[in-house]
């Protein structure tokens, strides 16, 4: 049954202001204008009649200006009217006296010569400050002003704008905020039945204010803490139905029937382990303990497992996979693009020696293999490596989206280990899981970008989280630099003669751009993504177009001049598979000194005789992206170096990133930061497809605590109602929001 929240807007405020709620903010309903938060309050002083003004007050006056002068400061001529805009840029003083009829009362706004043009003689305005005197002059100190229209003349109009406290809109120049407040003044007055989608038990449990409380105090506010209150209920609100959400997710992946595969003793996993060649972290083995107990269960394991860069998640997921070939099954592990998937079947293998080489001469008595599946294959490899994973052959599986193909057939599927979850989305995942028969894999996520706890909870609520923290021993520190190649050229020359020094001691060298520079618009690769580089205001090129991002032929052309004598080649995404194969074999031989290349070496590559990286352009990365590309230095006994280079101004945004990344070498750090600095929306995955965040007031780096009491109210729920039949309302706004486009971060987990 529909309620008012339910109805157009027309109904309530006319065809045409509802026409530019439409147009301008896509607001068709009460519930969308309710929900349509202000962004801020205006903080007034009381209303007070002119002849009652007392010094030191905050006090707002309604009243008409009587006179306008504009004065520029510096020549202390004054300036006409019409003359105003050539001073826009100059120290300017602008009075303005206002009357009530009876009393007079001056303003002086500094530095806003373009008021003389809007507070004209005769203009009706409301004006607030500290009342204060200058020569025996009643003035107001740091004046604030808003314009009124005749019709907002009545004693009720001016009394409601002059409250202490002001919301203020999101708005536009077609739909000022003085607009958008009235409207929502009409709809709360003619506002009947408004059913809470908070069970009336869960307000009074957590103290909070009900719906329709809620909606008059944060829109029409008498005090400070009207609004805080307001507020509170609705990020809590929102907190609600998105882990309402999440805990129906874990519900149902709960219900799932998965084959268990317990550990077993005497098999592949302990003859890996008893030939490692150091010591497992004690966070490796915790998490391997984690993901043991859920694969022994018999429904599917669901676990995010996150960590630094360099943080051994490579060896806890052949652990588990290694787990559950010994119990019978396959293991498969997706990643994103061929070069990754090719450089972790190398690892893999590597790492397993003789204990991969099932059937082979010199393969040991218990062992497997390892299969490479990637759409790059020729056809006699790829169908030796489809027949190894139909028949069973092949207990780990390699590959990226070639996998997902109908054709692509496993004997025993048993688990599945995803790289870099942001890469592929549910349908991917779901592809997967049908190639098992009745029963569901287990699923083990991996990201190499350390995400808070919170946004770890909020993004990926469905999962499990395990989180390593501890770099194994042997890793070599890395110094991070910035170098501000505009204003110390010298520095750039520097950074390729140490480039030269460190291969001179049998070191190698990453240098890495951020397109590949064939003449194709915005050439990232398909493993790369980088920021648009627009360039901030007063910036490098700030006068005309940005430049293009610095690439990889670019940088070549310049270091076979620089650095011509040493062993220098390029890699990028775009390189038929077996010329980047064989780049990547040589650089990881020793074979090539400097590798010049894309995105492409962000997470993977494993050269432990890399010792320097030179990012070009960094200010066109973000953040964790550069965290990630340095952790391609310092893997061995060497220290790492890390040169960001970039032309951006030191007080530009884009500067106090890369300094950030400087300073400090913790990438959940960093991670917080990013976020801090980025849009929600961002955050939940939302912005990448221009559409608005779901989250209008929550935010999962301030709002810890509530969203944690939502997840345990959530699941409290989901436990004994998982389909929220007691609860309509809610179960309302849950169906809402997993309709809604702006939930697709959802659908990333």
């Amino acid at each position: 049954m529909k309620t008012d929240v339910d109805r157009k807007l027309r109904d309530f405020i006319g065809a045409k202001t509802a026409k530019s709620f439409s147009e301008v903010l896509g607001i068709e309903t009460v519930g969308e204008l309710l929900r349509h938060y202000p962004r801020r309050y205006l903080k007034k002083g009381e209303l007070t009649p002119f002849d009652e003004l007392e010094i030191g007050d905050q006090a707002t006056v309604s009243g008409r200006v009587k006179k306008v002068t504009v004065r520029s400061l510096d020549s202390k001529q004054e300036i006409r009217p019409d003359e105003v805009q050539k001073f826009r840029r100059h120290k300017t003083i602008t009075k303005v006296v206002v009357t009530d009829g009876r009393n007079d009362l001056e303003l002086a706004f500094f530095n806003q010569p373009w008021l003389a043009n809007k507070l004209t003689a005769g203009t009706a305005a409301l004006f607030w400050g500290e009342v204060t005197r200058f020569r025996d002059i009643m003035q107001l100190k740091g004046p604030g002003t808003e314009i009124l229209d005749e019709e907002d003349l009545s004693e009720e109009e001016i009394e409601r704008r002059a409250k202490p406290f002001r919301p203020l809109y999101p708005a536009s120049a077609k739909l000022p905020t003085a607009t958008i407040e009235r409207s929502i003044k009409i709809v709360l007055d003619n506002l009947e039945d408004v059913d809470d989608p908070i069970p009336e038990l869960i307000l009074r449990k957590e103290k909070l204010l009900g719906l329709r409380e809620a909606l008059q105090k944060v829109h029409l506010p008498e005090t400070e803490k009207d609004w805080e209150l307001a507020q509170k209920r609705f990020r809590f609100e929102e907190a609600l139905v998105m882990q309402t959400i999440l805990a129906q997710r874990r519900a149902v992946t709960d219900a799932l029937k998965a084959i268990p595969r317990e550990r077993t003793a005497g098999g592949l996993l302990d003859e890996f382990d008893a030939r490692l060649p150091f010591q497992l972290t004690a966070g490796q083995a915790e998490v391997g303990d984690e993901i043991f107990a859920d694969l022994a269960r018999p429904h599917p394991m669901h676990r995010l497992l996150q960590g630094e860069v360099g943080s051994g998640k490579t060896v806890v997921a052949l652990r588990a996979m290694l787990s559950v070939v010994d119990a019978g099954g396959q293991a498969v592990l997706l990643a994103p693009t061929e070069v990754l998937a090719t450089q972790h079947h190398k690892t893999l293998t590597k790492m397993l020696g003789e204990l991969a080489e099932q059937g082979m001469l010199g393969g040991a008595e218990q062992a497997t293999r390892v299969g490479l599946l990637t759409g790059s294959l020729n056809a006699a490899a790829r169908r030796t490596a489809m027949l190894d994973a139909a028949s069973g052959a092949a207990g780990i599986v390699v590959g990226t989206h070639a996998l997902l193909e109908d054709k692509v057939q496993f004997a025993d599927l048993g688990l599945v280990v995803i790289d870099e979850q942001h890469r592929f989305g549910v349908e991917q995942r779901a592809a997967l899981s049908q190639k098992s028969g009745d029963a569901t894999p287990h699923v083990l996520v991996m990201t190499a970008t350390p995400i808070p706890r919170t946004v770890a909870m909020t993004v990926f609520g469905d999962l499990a989280v395990s989180t390593l923290t501890e770099l194994p021993a042997g890793r070599s520190p890395i110094m991070s630099s910035v170098v501000p190649a505009k204003e110390r050229p010298a520095w750039l020359e520097r950074a390729w003669e140490r480039i030269r020094e460190e291969v001179g001691k049998g070191h190698q060298a990453y240098v890495v751009c951020p397109r590949i520079g064939d003449d194709v618009k915005n050439a990232g690769d398909e493993e790369g993504e980088f920021a648009a580089g627009a360039e901030e205001e007063g910036g490098p090129g700030a006068k005309g177009k940005p430049r293009p991002a610095i690439s990889v032929l670019q940088v070549a052309e310049v270091l076979e001049q620089v650095l011509g004598d040493l062993r220098v080649e390029i890699l990028h995404g775009r390189l038929p598979a077996d010329e980047k194969d064989s780049v990547m074999s040589r650089f990881a031989a020793g074979e090539i000194d400097v590798l010049i290349a894309t995105t492409v070496i962000e997470v993977g590559v494993d050269v432990p005789n890399a010792s320097t990286m030179v990012i070009m352009d960094a200010d066109r990365f973000g953040i964790s992206q550069l965290h990630q590309l340095r952790g391609r230095v310092g893997r061995g006994k060497v220290p790492g170096l890390c040169l960001l280079v970039t032309d951006t101004w030191p007080t530009s945004p884009s500067r106090g990133r890369l300094d950030a990344v400087a300073a400090t070498s913790d990438g959940f750090e960093l991670s917080r930061i990013d976020l801090e600095n980025r849009r929600e929306g961002d955050v939940l995955g939302v912005a990448q497809s221009g559409r608005r965040s779901s989250l209008k007031l929550l935010s999962v780096l301030r709002d810890e605590e509530i969203i944690l009491t939502a997840r345990h109210v959530a699941n409290s729920l989901i436990s004994v109602d998982p389909e929220l039949t007691e609860y309509p309302v809610l179960r309302s706004f849950v169906r809402s929001a997993l309709e809604s486009e702006a939930t697709d971060y959802l659908e990333k987990t």
